[in-house]
């Protein structure tokens, strides 16, 4: 083989290599970037006649400001498929310029310019009525569409987010002495 030749292989050889190790070199901050959201409930089991609040959290996890952020909040296929689950939003408050919550819905908008790193907040409270469903299986769970803008509207980004609660039955009064009574006497 000639020496041109070969210089030239070794050359095209380290050259790649250099590309690959580049190309798989990701920055560590994409990889412990936070979740653009947060969906948390303050309530994982909820009785009947009782409320419960989702608090969604948005983080701008990008590199120059955020500029638009909307989000809706809606039951899943499987909450709306229960006739018997009963609930309504009675507030949504937060860091908003937009936060309606009505019946079995909600939609918010964001205070912005949310800068990197920034987060905002808000809050949606539900009451489950006090005639509604309960027990096994029974649950209210609610998905989030999120949608922003960023990079002075280049750059957008969704997602969707969802939580839940379960549905207990509330343990009548006469049945709780009752269980509380044969535990006594199973201690003794």
């Amino acid at each position: 083989m000639r020496p041109t030749r070969l210089r030239r292989i070794c050359l095209s050889g380290a050259l790649a290599l250099a590309a690959g190790v580049t190309a798989f070199a990701q920055p560590a901050s994409a990889a412990d970037a936070p979740a653009p959201m947060t969906m948390t409930v303050d309530r994982q089991s909820a009785t009947p006649g009782s409320t419960v609040t989702i608090t969604l959290t948005f983080t701008n996890d990008q590199t120059t400001n955020t500029q638009f952020v909307y989000q809706s909040v809606q039951p899943t296929w499987n909450t709306s498929q229960d006739p018997g689950l009963k609930y309504a939003f009675t507030s949504c408050t937060g860091e908003t310029v937009q936060c309606d919550a009505s019946g079995q819905t909600g939609t918010l908008r964001y205070n912005v310019p949310v800068i990197p790193g920034a987060t905002r907040t808000a809050k949606l409270t539900y009451t489950i009525a006090p005639d509604s469903a309960c027990g096994p299986s029974r649950r209210i769970e609610f998905y989030s569409y999120l949608y922003y803008e960023y990079q002075g509207g280049q750059g957008k980004k969704d997602g969707i987010y969802q939580t839940g609660t379960d549905i207990a039955c509330p343990t009548p009064p006469a049945a709780a002495k009752d269980q509380a009574a044969k535990s006594h006497q199973a201690h003794r």
